[in-house]
């Protein structure tokens, strides 16, 4: 069974030498070896969670080369669930970008790039899971940086270049002090090995470790988009197509949670930094959702949403006990599947409606009934209306904060009820106007084509909102059939307005939702599932011991 933990790397970097080999002349070919990789990925990723669940963490050393010297990679419960929700959203998210006809009509869109970038993101994903040593772990991150800039940047407009620029500045930085503080521990411990750091970082003066774990929260921090490290994500994200918006926000941000989960618990343990991640996590809470409230945009609205429920994991991250790890881990994976969902349906609003600036929607719960019930339910997920997984893990996280008792704790309970309103207030204001209200006068009815010369920002002119550099200065609505496949570039995105969605774009959203209620479903076996991965993330004696083989 350990020889499977490599494969959800491996298969992915494989299948991206037979895409760029065969996909500029075999374009079906590229897209079957995607979709079929990727289901792959999914089984395996649900084979290793269960052997992990009844066996225990399993590791493989690549190379048979022992810690320090060699690449370890660790599957356990919390990996391994990790690994198969992460394999199933992406997995939906990549039919969906087939049903929208980025990667085969988007003329802006390079044909042979879509395909190989999205696998080298899925392995750099898959390898974060599972990296069992620090150097591992900075190189996936890379990997996934690498393949990042070419999602945000697909079409090499100018709102997308300059994302994407953000992007990577920002994630240029976090790679440098990444660096710096394996360059630390290496020099201070003579390894990089989880398993091994476990051991010998308590012997380090309490400075030493104090410092190691600042800077490695401070990456995971940036990581994972939280305040006050998070105003570079409402505006890199939302420029980007549906698609790749859809499965940053909902897993990429995911990954810093996971590492500080990781790290917190089995390097240093003891709950040093407790106070101040509570801290962190109140502030990102009501700025966040404070940001989203003020927003009309869907996109950016839902960029600041995101920011605010890291907050709830990170509350979870802060009190340290294994209630509250139970509760942040329940939350994480709700919030992958329902953060991914809500994206994936601004897409198809943007598509049949022209735009996401809520200003200029409306009437779209008659004109679209099935699309109105696509994004009522995960809005309601999000907001954690009883009993679906959002309130199951809201009410875990508020369970432990109470048991716990400390001040802190109970401030962190009445802040998640403030959000959670405020939530419900934000996801109210987008239903109220894009699907309750009746239709604003111009708003793009199916078959208009919305045009642009010009996707500068730079501009002061008022556009037809009346806000001067929104985007939107210089736009005709042009009429042509409904449903004919034109790539429209709309500040810097591709837009047809169609009145029939695409089959395959309402299936994934479907099925991402369907995903999410299956947590409320089986919400008694994933507690108890996330309570043994809590209790095995607190021990640290079975990963200790698998990896050094004691």
């Amino acid at each position: 069974m350990n020889a499977l933990v490599p494969l959800p790397v491996l298969l992915p970097l494989c299948a991206t030498g037979l895409s760029l080999t065969f996909g500029t002349r075999m374009q079906r070919f590229q897209r079957f070896i995607s979709v079929a990789v990727l289901t792959a990925v999914l089984a395996l990723s649900i084979i290793l969670m269960i052997a992990a669940d009844r066996q225990g963490p399993l590791s493989v050393h690549l190379g048979d080369f022992a810690p320090p010297l060699g690449i370890t990679l660790v599957a356990d419960r919390l990996s391994g669930l990790m690994l198969t929700v992460s394999s199933a959203v992406t997995l939906c998210v990549l039919i969906y970008s087939l049903g929208q006809g980025m990667t085969d009509r988007d003329k802006e869109t390079p044909l042979a790039v879509f395909h190989p970038a999205y696998l080298i993101l899925v392995a750099g994903v898959s390898c974060t899971f599972l990296a069992g040593d620090l150097v591992n772990l900075f190189v996936s991150f890379e990997i996934m940086l690498v393949a990042s800039f070419v999602l945000l940047t697909l079409g090499g407009t100018g709102p997308r270049m300059r994302a994407g620029s953000t992007y990577v500045i920002i994630s240029l930085f976090s790679s440098m002090v990444f660096l710096i503080a394996i360059a630390m521990t290496y020099a201070a411990l003579g390894t990089v090995n989880f398993a091994q750091l476990a051991e010998r970082l308590p012997g380090l003066p309490l400075g030493v470790q104090t410092l190691i774990q600042a800077m490695l929260i401070t990456v995971f921090a940036i990581k994972a988009a939280v305040f006050p490290v998070a105003a570079w994500l409402p505006d890199s994200y939302p420029t980007a197509p549906a698609p790749v918006t859809a499965v940053f926000a909902g897993l990429l941000t995911k990954v810093g949670v996971y590492c500080m989960m990781r790290t917190e618990t089995l390097l240093f343990p003891g709950n040093r930094i407790g106070d101040l991640l509570m801290a962190v996590a109140l502030a990102s809470m009501l700025i966040g959702i404070l940001g989203a409230v003020a927003q009309t945009d869907l996109k950016r609205l839902l960029s600041f949403t995101l920011i605010s429920h890291i907050g709830f994991m990170v509350f979870g991250i802060g009190l340290a006990t294994r209630e509250a790890y139970g509760g942040a881990i329940v939350y994480v994976v709700h919030h992958i599947t329902v953060q991914t969902t809500l994206f994936l349906v601004a897409g198809l609003i943007e598509r049949r409606g022209g735009t996401t600036e809520l200003t200029r929607l409306g009437g779209l719960a008659k004109a679209a009934p099935i699309l109105a019930l696509l994004f009522f339910v995960p809005a309601m997920n999000l907001a954690g209306i009883p009993p679906l997984s959002g309130f199951i893990g809201k009410l875990g996280l508020m369970r432990a904060g109470v048991a716990d008792g400390s001040t802190w704790a109970w401030i962190l309970v009445a802040g998640s009820v403030v959000t959670s309103l405020l939530t419900l207030y934000v996801t109210a204001k987008v239903w109220n106007l894009a699907f309750w209200r009746a239709a604003p006068p111009g708003q793009a009815e199916a078959g208009t084509v919305l045009e642009s010369g010009d996707d500068s920002d730079d501009d002061t002119d008022e556009g037809p909102d009346g806000v001067p550099g929104t985007g939107d200065e210089g736009i005709e609505p042009v009429h042509r059939p409904a449903g004919q496949a034109v790539a429209v570039t709309l500040h810097g995105r591709a837009v047809t307005t169609t009145s029939r969605l695409p089959r395959p774009m309402m299936a994934a959203t479907a099925a991402t939702i369907a995903l999410a209620l299956s947590f409320t479903v089986f919400a008694g076996p994933l507690t108890a599932f996330t309570d043994r991965s809590a209790v095995e993330l607190l021990k640290r004696t079975p990963y200790i011991e698998e990896v050094l083989g004691k």
